[in-house]
């Protein structure tokens, strides 16, 4: 009845009574009955009878016009919701109430959001795929055996099977981006303070890092969402208001021709990539050309070694002093992942960050001078294309060894270190019918263009319409 509907029909449906928020809320749970024991997406789920209930309450309001009223959601098992454990899929935390709500959960209850559980992360959120030793890894939407991505995983699962409308993420090092890629949805990092979020007061000598976003089976329906969530906020210093919502905020057709976008490849051979998902994200590419859109293939002067060792710092730094205010009790019961960065985030002194704040700022300047010929950026949304779900992470490139845990992720600290607005949009599949997607990456503050673009994307390819058959 509704799987073939976009999200804002589903809401209008509702707006003007034609159909109830007790059937829509039905129809997501009958979907989650169905698939999620396949798929592992939402992993703490409100009972039945109670979420039935929020939806009889919901009908017998006259007010129906708020931007989510009635829309079931589940929220990223690192986020707080009030009534459910946020366990960050650590077995420390497995019942642990949080006695607040995060900002933007906040936002999405009172915009008229169901609230029914929790979506499945990677452990403490660290490392680029959705496994736990609480919960089990979630299944990849196109191969049940292989990872979903990460560690918005249960998100990006969840939305491709329509099991909800669209999902919130954490996106740290990639974590809303490359599980889209992996799903064939689109997955975005706004700018830090575009979605307000409660800032540790420990971290003030460490740029914003980590923001929430939201991942969609189309940017239509991302735009809903994040106008319901975004905007500023005063427990947030950082939060900002848009000159515009991103609803109304578009790319007119006659504008296109004047679109450029500056393609990165590989970054003059720095990193690696599987065979195909450079030739994927180029056909598609070739494609936009033939839409008059300006591609040009750049020798880029970006310093990928100051990217990394900038990265490298601040993100342990960052992952330590986190690590820390959990009042974790044994180190040790964490993953390799989360120890690697702690252990190496405690030695980090004051001036390891100074340097490490230095090498940004030239890398800033770097990628600068690059948005003075360009509208955008671009960057494929993955290093490789899904894996098996038992791996933790993948040790090799082809025949190229990494030499951390998260090296084959390293295509998206560009735009974490820099503060860059992007978007991952699908472009296709490889020979073994895996998904792959490409970033779109905007100037800071850029948001509603970026948006705005990836709406005249997915009007000139339709890759919603490509469902998973699960």
């Amino acid at each position: 009845m509704l799987e073939n509907k976009k999200v804002s029909e589903i809401i209008k449906l509702i707006q003007t009574k034609q159909i109830s928020v007790k059937e829509v809320v039905e129809f997501y749970l009958e979907r989650i009955e169905k698939y999620n024991p396949k798929l592992n997406a939402i992993v703490l789920l409100k009972e039945t009878e109670k979420i039935l209930e929020e939806a009889k309450k919901k009908d017998n309001q006259q007010n129906k016009n708020k931007s989510l009223f009635g829309l079931p959601l589940a929220v990223k098992d690192l986020s707080d919701v009030v009534g459910i454990q946020t366990t960050y899929g650590f077995k420390g935390y497995k019942d642990y109430f949080p006695k607040k709500n995060s900002l933007f959960v906040d936002k999405l209850i009172e915009n008229g959001a169901i609230i029914i559980g929790k979506t499945n992360t990677a452990e403490l959120g660290v490392g680029g795929h959705t496994i736990n030793r609480l919960f089990g890894p979630t299944s990849n939407v196109y191969d049940l055996s292989k990872s979903s991505g990460g560690s918005s995983g249960g998100a990006s699962s969840a939305v491709a099977a329509q099991l909800i409308p669209f999902a919130d993420g954490t996106d740290q090092m990639g974590s809303c981006r490359n599980p889209a890629a992996y799903s064939n949805i689109y997955g975005f990092r706004p700018t830090p303070g575009v979605i307000a979020s409660a800032r540790s007061d420990n971290q003030k000598n460490i740029p914003i890092l980590t923001t929430p976003g939201f991942l969609s089976r189309t940017p239509d329906d991302m735009t809903i969402i994040l106008d319901s969530v975004t905007g500023k906020n005063n427990l947030d210093p950082y939060s900002l208001e848009l000159k515009s919502n991103f609803q109304n905020f578009e790319i007119k057709d006659s504008e296109i021709k004047n679109i450029k976008i500056g393609w990165l490849s590989d970054i003059n051979g720095n990193y690696k990539f599987e065979n195909e998902i450079l030739e994927i994200c180029e056909k598609k590419l070739s494609d936009l050309n033939k839409q008059n859109i300006k591609i040009d293939f750049l020798k880029p002067g970006i310093n990928t070694d100051n990217l990394w060792d900038s990265w490298l710092t601040l993100r342990s730094r960052s992952i330590f002093m986190d690590v820390g205010s959990m009042n974790i009790q044994d180190i040790d019961e964490m993953t390799f992942q989360a120890i690697w960065e702690y252990n190496r985030g405690k030695t980090i002194k004051d001036n390891d960050i100074d340097i490490a704040l230095e090498k940004r700022k030239k890398s800033i300047n770097d990628i600068n001078q690059i948005f003075k010929d360009y509208d955008f950026i671009a960057l494929p949304s993955a290093q490789v294309f899904p894996f098996k779900k038992e791996l933790n992470y993948p040790e090799k490139i082809n025949d190229f060894n990494l030499d951390t845990y998260h090296r084959w992720i390293e295509v998206f600290i560009l735009s974490s270190l820099l503060e860059l607005p992007t978007i991952t949009v699908p472009v296709g599949f490889n020979k073994n019918k895996l998904p792959m997607g490409m970033q779109i990456i905007g100037k800071k503050n850029d948001d509603l263009k970026v948006l705005a673009f990836a709406r005249k994307y997915e009007q000139m390819f339709n890759y919603s319409k490509m469902k998973p058959e699960i």
